[in-house]
């Protein structure tokens, strides 16, 4: 049997199909363009259609169709309840679905989906609780709890990311201030760089950057810093301290059994990013002399952690 993974994006839908092994065997995409939300659910439907159809899998072999959307849903009921940034608000996704295709279909947030996938390739299968943290625009944060995706009461949980560790801080999107993203995510990185950057015009990271701050990524730091640069140097021990602080959090809450790290600021070296944070969540956290720990790793699946993870809903 296979499973279709569908990755609902800002800009693009992304589609796998996956075989029992886990793993994409075919992949489409295309652009979100949509007039309504019936038009919506009817590109969603002829997109793994088609995809399931140029592979020459016949409907009869596909289990199950799980879609990732970046917002809260209620899949029992099969409706998002609404996403970020794309215009979609109660939409009965099941019920639009099965008027193209009677096939069971499955729905999750996009971070969740993402975990799940990550949850599903971990190397040690014994394992029953794992949190994915993404570094992105903002702090995605998908929990599985006794090998299930734990959504809260109304589908909302794990924004971690709106956790606040500086009180009366930054003023976040969500309306509160010192919000865990704010300060941690790949954007906040970069704002921190840019900030050090007007004050030390001798810092290598303008030389890095061209003198052009609209260059400035969540690399720049790092790159200075292993140049010897003191002021890239302090920006880089800066931002580990907000992220270890949230990490901390994130263990004192749940002490999962692994935290997989996601997202473009996760490739740097394990020297740099990995290595350090381990020490400070181990310092920071509760119960640190117990025999066991969280283990701190780095995500393995990239972009294909969403597609992998809807498709595994149905397994869930």
């Amino acid at each position: 049997m296979y499973y279709i993974g569908i990755d609902i994006g800002g800009t693009n839908l992304k589609a796998g199909l996956v075989n029992e092994r886990y793993e994409i065997t075919a992949t489409k995409k295309t652009p979100l363009q949509f007039e309504s939300m019936e038009q919506m659910g009817e590109i969603l439907a002829r997109m793994a259609i088609e995809l399931s159809e140029e592979n020459g899998v016949p409907r009869d072999q596909v289990a199950s169709v799980g879609m990732g959307f970046p917002g809260p849903v209620d899949d029992k009921q099969g409706v998002v309840i609404k996403t970020v940034n794309i215009p979609i608000r109660s939409m009965p996704v099941a019920e639009m679905f099965h008027r193209h295709w009677d096939v069971p279909v499955r729905l999750g947030n996009d971070a969740d989906c993402a975990a799940l996938g990550e949850f599903y390739h971990y190397e040690n299968k014994d394992i029953e609780s794992l949190i994915l943290v993404t570094l992105g625009t903002g702090i995605g944060t998908g929990i599985i709890l006794n090998g299930k995706i734990h959504t809260g009461v109304n589908g909302c949980a794990g924004e971690g990311g709106h956790t606040v560790i500086v009180y009366g801080g930054e003023p976040c999107s969500c309306g509160r201030r010192g919000c865990w993203e704010r300060y941690a995510s790949a954007n906040a990185l970069i704002r921190q760089t840019i900030a050090a950057m007007d004050s030390h015009k001798d810092s290598a990271m303008w030389g890095l950057t061209g003198g052009d701050l609209s260059r400035v990524d969540g690399r720049t730091a790092f790159e200075a810093m292993r140049k010897g640069d003191a002021a890239a140097r302090a920006v880089v021990d800066q931002y580990l301290e907000y992220l270890a602080c949230g990490l901390a959090n994130v263990v004192n809450i749940f002490q999962p059994e692994v935290i997989a790290l996601g997202g473009g600021v996760s490739h740097e070296r394990d020297e740099d990013l990995l290595a350090p944070l381990q020490s400070m969540v181990l310092e920071m956290c509760f119960g640190r002399e117990a025999d066991r720990h969280t283990k701190l790793v780095k995500a393995k699946l990239g972009n294909d952690a969403g597609i992998i993870g809807a498709a595994l809903l149905g397994i869930q």
